[in-house]
């Protein structure tokens, strides 16, 4: 019998090499204490990634793991799933590294629901590159490219996600150690592709970015922390979501004096999804936990039952790629 692991034992022996303070210390904990919960074994367990901070993410996990190129983990994870469907792959990128050149990448792998478990550090800025602003950054971000406030509209990843096609969204705060480790745990149970966005704090080029409901002042009245089958209460349960039909959107109402309005989550109605991950402080409160999660098959399982090596081979490779026209050119 296999001993138990622990978060030490994929704790690897590479120096850490993120700014002091880094919100990427506490994800890095999280991950391994959920790998350690859920019973994941070091020979079994794949980190791939791409470029960026995050990235950096395999040399700290003792496990098998990819550093890649910039925005294609998720075409990398997606051969390994294929090539080994028993492996645990998770792919770590970061809110520039794959909504921006990688956001092509990013969408396939969840539209054809690959078996991975994506974590998407989004922290609104490139750091690795000295602090540009990012697809998620907001209007009037300065930065080196963007010295007079950007202007673009920013790209919600969870909205992203879901318009992909995505069968699981979560969203976890890198410091969170209850609520992070509950989601982690959850996307690495779904079958197909697990999205989570992690809020994480850049203490160099964008600190504090989301400390308008991260701090500890402002947390209970702008997180709504949603569970299926639960009230969407906030507030110490004093404040809840209820749908106007006059605007077809939400709005805060009194969860005591009108519960029988307080909607009940219900994590695979993709249109509640959609209404959660649309949500902004300060006027509604931004929804952690799983969002949405609706049960499908995976890619790699569609795959498997037409696998290529289980049809009749005929010929060589030669004779196959002669088999249609061809053309001499002088």
């Amino acid at each position: 019998m296999s001993a138990v692991l622990t978060p030490k034992d994929f704790t690897s022996e590479q120096e850490v090499r993120w700014c002091p303070g880094c919100g990427d210390y506490a994800i890095l904990k999280a991950v391994t204490r959920a790998l350690a919960d859920v019973g994941a074994t070091r020979e079994n367990t794949v980190f791939v990634s791409g470029i960026g901070c995050s990235s950096r993410f395999p040399y700290y996990i003792e496990s098998y793991g990819f550093h890649t190129i910039h925005g294609r983990a998720p075409a990398v994870a997606t051969g390994l799933k294929l090539a080994n469907p028993d492996l645990d792959i998770w792919v770590v990128t970061g809110d520039g590294d794959g909504l921006s050149i990688g956001g092509n990448h990013l969408l396939h792998v969840l539209r054809r629901n690959v078996g991975v478990k994506i974590l998407l550090f989004n922290n609104e800025v490139y750091g690795l590159t000295k602090g540009q602003y990012s697809p998620t950054s907001r209007p009037g971000t300065r930065s080196p490219s963007s010295p007079v406030g950007s202007f673009e509209s920013p790209v919600s990843p969870g909205e992203f996600a879901l318009g992909a096609g995505a069968t699981f969204i979560a969203r976890g705060i890198d410091v969170d150690k209850a609520g992070l480790g509950a989601v982690l745990e959850a996307a690495h149970g779904h079958s197909g592709a697990s999205f989570v966005e992690i809020f994480q704090n850049c203490i160099v080029y964008n600190e504090d970015v989301f400390e308008s409901f991260v701090g500890k002042e402002h947390a209970a009245e702008r997180q709504i922390r949603v569970e299926h089958g639960k009230p969407l209460v906030f507030a110490d349960g004093a404040r809840g979501l209820a749908f106007d039909s006059a605007t077809f959107s939400v709005q805060i109402v009194d969860a005591v004096a009108q519960a029988d309005r307080v909607l009940v989550h219900d994590e695979t109605n993709a249109t509640l999804a959609r209404i959660l991950l649309s949500m902004k402080e300060p006027a509604l409160p931004v929804a952690l936990g799983v969002i949405y999660r609706k049960p499908a098959p995976s890619f790699e399982q569609g795959f498997y039952a037409n696998h290529p090596t289980k049809m009749k081979r005929t010929g060589s490779v030669d004779a196959a790629m002669r088999k249609t026209s061809t053309w001499w050119v002088g």
